[in-house]
């Protein structure tokens, strides 16, 4: 039989091969690729072998033949310990042509007569797949440079390591790379190595460090010499780029001179010493010794240049004069990319600030002192002339960091001496027009206004106030057509033109709406509007718009249509509400219940899950592992469903690496016995890697993290600095004894964890606590203040330290704050979200004490308090200059006000600025937040419900009590017209605001409005209202309304309604018929192929039907037209 049947004859048994049969199929797979690289397939070839199986009554046919060949490659991407294994059994020719056309080949399909092969995808699938490309790598290490050049491999490791976001570098395949690396292979894995610095674990950027200095070592050690000459050349400092880190003190220390002049002369040293963003003091100073040692003059403005992050620790103050002072200022404006040592870097800059303003003014020599103008107080800026201001802008605008009390006095400087507000000096202010009035917007010309929204404003407007954003977004609306005014609102400023404008404009189309950020309610509006003239499959072409579409709509596509435009959607799922995933899924399933996404069947009703088994478990796993399981699943029961299914398909169990590759995301969601029993010891670490990227953790599965943390590490006392900086958060999980002893060694380690408050462990109490103890007992620079005799003062090295942990200084200690250090901290102060009321109290005193009574107070000043402000009771509040909504914003931003001190907030603005409710204009609504909620029925039915429209969205998120809401419905009524005419835009745009519908207008709602109510409107629904709702109207509430359900108003539901709610939270179809159920044992289901989609053609077909699509969209065999 000739070599190309007996191939073929393998591939036909494929489908049912046995696992000692799978290496004959990939051999004959691998003998196909090499034998057509000297060989045309034609269609007589192909004939003559199906012919040759008819003759000895084996029945085949070309789909037959292509499944085959499908299942196969399946097979291999959903079991790459298959792929490994087949690897390892290759013989030399096999794996040299699996490498050639995994990496080298530039070949796009393989011809086999009638079947095409698309050999791209199905590279593209391997490298996208995390399993495959953890084969890729390993077997790299282990044969690749046993058959292939060095070259060759170190070029395969490059692609697979960069290609890839998972960490494969780790201790033990750190052990595994070649010892014997030399030349240009050596130099380029070594670069590699230093561009995914920052994507792998400390342990494994130490295990690297020592592979390279083995390496470069070799020819040290083979001297006889006793007194051979360091390792460290110039050259090896280079090839060890940011690797230097790890260089001992006392290997620095003995770095030839010679060398050291050496390197730091190369162009690309300073580049190098640019990225060195984890470098300690001590190894800086190290450093610099010697290239001070080396010749340099250390205070020559060329040496400066050269040192990267090096200047950052340049803190030899003696001799230096204003000039160099202020080189080095200059310099220094890259510090901030530093992990860690913030403190001591803005402690440095200050004491050079001082040194380059020596005999000179603030105005003479403010453009000169680079991002150290941060650090200067109110009371400095404000002393500011606005010429001075107007001269340094060209420095003012390139400086990152300020704080906004610090933008307002700058812009109101800069401003006063340009007179009025223009295109052109708002283009030259960079961050300071964050500090700008909203006023002041509010009256510029619009034109000019239009112009600077699409360049300076737009880069920084999701930091401006909802003041200033509405008074920039109305004046151009009063004053242009609004689709001009869309044409130049960019991104997310978009999401602030209200659905009240949107209704006016007639003549949308898509283009209008690209390249910006929608909210639903906008969505909704433009998809509906917009789907009239414009087909589906070109509006989704706009990705936002997917957040407008509704079950309806998706209903009512063709098979065919929705088929061409799911993608669209699976791409964007993060954009889409629970409910419309809901409603992709019973389309899809309506459509082709075969080839559903296995990730879609979490969503649909509990029992459908049950159909998951055998080799249908692992596409599931693998396929929701992809997805967030918090944006699919919001009712915590189903949740812990689909979780123990997770846990079946992986036999309870994640035996390696692999396992953690397919799990991905789901690994956020074990529960903790899985993660204390379930997890084996050896893949606890790439585990413990992925724990890290969680959003959030429960006690339960951090008690549980911490326990294994321990069997890996051992106790904490022995941890090294590399482990702390792979543990990170999990490091506030130990006890508070433990967390001394690491604070003791590693002070600057815990200094940095605390500074991060987010991810899934945020800083616990006793680690801000040893952290504030740590800083206490280090940081003594100032004794007993004369009024404190028995306290010792806080002092601002210390408070800019501690951060959070300030909030352990004692009220005594807090009163006794000078009052400089005050005015230099309060930002930082303000932001402390652990201070209790009586350490806020102190504050608001010292505040006093520091700017004299409130009246004088000016805008800048109550900016700066942040939470301090809260401590004001209502006769201060009134003492305050509210006249400026800027003002009352800055306040209006605190959730912590009681009723009474909003309401003096609210009274005071109006008194203030000498006006009354009915005068009040959007942009002064939204800058009084959530203080509109102390409003009376007629100070609200007085509100201009033009005005009232631009800004319903943010009255609309703020929790009001019923009675006002009530009041904010009427007036939404003179908005949108009456509530029985109200859509899901209306609703979704109002908020809380629709829960003050009255008992007829809810039992009067369509019920496929039902999951248009924001979630926060339904759970402040009052309970006698809820309990008015229909069964029909609950059951469509969606999965995302009914989790928000509270238990009291769960509680007055009667049986009939309570059914159509646990309906609604399973993401039951409220039609749902015979025909939609689950599969049953009896219904035959191919594996699912969604994340392979590699194409490969039967030329024998022509003709598509929605089955067939559904079928082929995932899937490895897809039928041309």
């Amino acid at each position: 039989m000739p070599p190309s049947l007996r191939i073929f004859l393998l591939l036909m048994f494929t489908n049912n091969a046995k696992p000692e049969s799978r290496q004959n199929v990939s051999q004959a797979f691998l003998d196909i690729l090499h034998f057509q690289s000297t060989n045309i397939w034609n269609t007589d070839m192909l004939n003559k072998i199906m012919a040759y199986f008819h003759s000895r009554n084996i029945v085949i046919t070309y789909n037959s033949l292509q499944g085959s060949i499908r299942n196969y490659l399946e097979n291999l991407l959903y079991h790459p310990k298959v792929l490994l294994l087949e690897f390892r059994q290759m013989d030399r020719q096999r794996f040299q042509t699996a490498m050639k056309y995994l990496f080298e080949s530039k070949q796009v399909h393989l011809e086999l007569g009638n079947i095409l092969l698309d050999l791209a995808r199905i590279r593209e699938k391997i490298f996208q797949s995390p399993g495959g490309n953890r084969t890729l790598f390993l077997i790299t290490l282990e044969r690749c440079f046993l058959i292939l050049n060095s070259m060759e491999c170190v070029d395969i490791l490059s692609q697979v390591l960069r290609d890839s976001s998972m960490t494969y570098l780790q201790l033990h395949t750190i052990a595994s790379l070649p010892q014997d690396l030399q030349g240009d292979a050596f130099r380029n894995l070594s670069t590699v190595f230093k561009d995914l610095y920052d994507r792998i674990t400390a342990n494994a950027q130490r295990a690297l460090y020592e592979w390279t200095t083995q390496i470069l070592q070799k020819p040290y050690n083979a001297s006889d010499s006793e007194n051979s000459t360091s390792w460290v050349s110039a050259e090896n400092l280079g090839i060890l780029g940011r690797y230097v880190v790890h260089l001992p003190l006392e290997e620095i220390r003995k770095i030839n001179s010679n060398e050291m002049r050496l390197f730091i002369s190369y162009d690309n040293a300073t580049k190098q010493l640019d990225t060195v963003y984890d470098i300690t003091p001590g190894l800086a100073q190290a450093f610099l010794e010697r290239i001070n040692a080396s010749g340099f003059d250390m205070r020559n403005t060329s040496t400066l240049y050269r040192l990267g992050l090096l200047v950052c620790f340049h803190d030899n103050l003696e001799q230096m004069d204003a000039a160099m002072a202020r080189v080095l200022l200059h310099q220094m404006i890259k510090c901030n990319q530093l992990r860690g040592f913030q403190a001591g870097i803005q402690k440095l800059k200050s004491q050079l600030l001082d040194v380059a303003t020596e005999n000179q003014t603030l105005n003479d020599t403010l453009g000169l002192l680079s991002d150290a103008v941060v650090g200067l107080t109110s009371s400095q800026l404000e002393s500011l002339s606005p010429e001075a201001v107007h001269n340094a802008i060209s420095t003012l605008n390139q400086v990152s960091g300020w704080a906004k009390s610090q933008l307002v006095i700058l812009a109101s400087k800069y401003l006063a001496y340009e007179k009025a507000l223009s295109f052109h000096n708002i283009s030259q202010m960079g961050a300071l027009v964050m500090g700008i009035a909203a006023e002041s917007f509010h009256s510029m010309n619009p034109k000019e206004l239009s112009q600077v929204i699409r360049g300076t404003l737009a880069q920084h407007a999701s930091d401006l106030s909802p003041a200033q954003q509405q008074g920039i977004l109305r004046k151009m609306v009063a004053s242009a057509e609004l689709s001009s005014v869309i044409a130049d609102i960019q991104g997310a400023f978009f999401k602030e033109v209200s659905l009240f404008d949107l209704w006016k404009e007639e003549g949308f189309n898509a283009s209008l709406v690209k390249d910006k950020e929608l909210k639903p309610s906008q969505a909704l509006f433009l998809y509906e509007l917009l789907s009239r003239k414009t087909p589906p499959s070109d509006l989704l072409s706009i990705a936002q718009l997917v957040k407008g579409v509704t079950c309806r709509q998706i209903e009512s596509m063709s098979p065919i249509s929705f088929l061409n435009v799911f993608k669209v959607f699976e791409k964007n799922l993060h954009l889409l509400s629970p409910y419309q995933i809901n409603c992709l899924a019973w389309k899809f399933w309506l459509i082709s219940n075969i080839s559903i996404p296995p990730y879609l069947l979490s969503v649909l009703p509990a029992e459908y899950l049950e159909s998951l088994t055998g080799s249908l478990c692992i596409p599931f796993v693998n396929s929701l592992g992809k997805v967030e399981l918090d944006n699919l699943i919001v009712n915590k029961h189903k949740k812990k469903t689909i979780l123990q299914k997770v846990q079946e398909c992986l036999n309870g169990s994640l035996v390696d690496e692999y396992d953690i590759d397919f799990l991905g995301n789901l690994i956020c969601h074990l529960p903790p016995a899985f993660i204390c029993d379930g997890i084996s010891l050896e893949t606890m670490t790439t585990a413990l890697h992925q724990f890290r990227q969680c959003r959030q953790l429960n006690h339960e599965q951090k008690m549980e993290i911490k326990h294994r943390l321990i069997e890996i590490y051992g106790s904490p006392s022995n941890w090294t600095a590399e482990t702390m900086q792979d543990i990170g958060p999990f490091v506030g999980l130990s006890t508070k004894d433990e967390l001394n002893i690491l604070a003791e060694k590693f002070p600057d380690i815990i200094v940095q964890i605390t500074s991060k408050m987010t991810g899934p462990v945020p800083p616990s109490e006793d680690l801000l606590l040893v952290q504030f103890e740590s800083v206490r007992n280090s940081v003594r620079a100032s004794g007993p203040s004369p009024d404190c005799t028995d306290v010792q003062e806080p002092s601002s090295d210390e408070i800019v330290q501690l951060s959070e942990a300030n909030m352990f200084w004692s009220v005594r200690e807090l009163g006794c704050l000078n009052a400089d250090t005050f005015a230099k901290t309060v930002e930082l102060l303000g932001s402390v979200g652990g201070f209790h009321a009586s350490q806020l109290t102190v504050l608001k005193e010292k505040a006093k004490q520091a700017w004299g009574p409130l009246p004088s107070w000016s805008t800048h000043h109550v900016i700066s308090l942040g939470r301090i402000a809260t401590a004001l009771n209502e006769t201060e509040i009134r003492e305050l200059d509210l006249s400026s909504v800027d003002t009352v914003a800055a306040l209006s931003q605190q959730a912590e006000w009681d009723p009474l001190q909003a309401k003096s907030i609210l009274q005071g603005f109006l008194e203030d600025s000498g006006q009354a409710v009915d005068t009040l204009k959007s942009f002064e609504l939204a800058g009084l937040g959530a203080t509109l909620c102390t409003l009376n029925a007629t100070e609200i039915a007085a509100i201009k419900p033009l005005e009232f429209g631009a800004v319903v969205a943010r009255i609309g998120s703020f929790p009001c009590s019923m009675s006002v809401l009530k009041e904010f419905k009427k007036k939404a009524e003179s908005v949108f017209g009456g509530a029985a005419r109200w859509n899901r835009a209306v609703l979704q745009e109002i908020g809380t605001i629709a829960a003050g519908l009255n008992e007829g207008e809810l039992k009067a709602l369509d019920k496929e409005l039902m999951p248009y109510f924001q979630p926060v409107a339904i759970k402040s629904i009052p309970d006698e209202m809820f309990k008015e709702l229909s069964p029909e109207q609950i059951a469509n509430l969606g999965p995302e309304n009914a989790a928000v359900v509270t238990e009291s108003q769960r509680q007055v539901l009667n049986d009939s309604q309570l059914q159509s709610l646990l309906l609604a939270l399973d993401g039951a179809r409220a039609s749902a018929s015979s025909h939609d159920a689950p599969l049953g044992e009896s219904t035959a289901r191919p594996p699912y192929t969604s994340v392979l989609s590699i194409a490969m053609c039967s030329r024998n077909g022509d003709g598509r039907t929605a089955k067939h699509m559904a079928s082929n969209y995932l899937s490895f065999a897809q039928v041309e037209q």
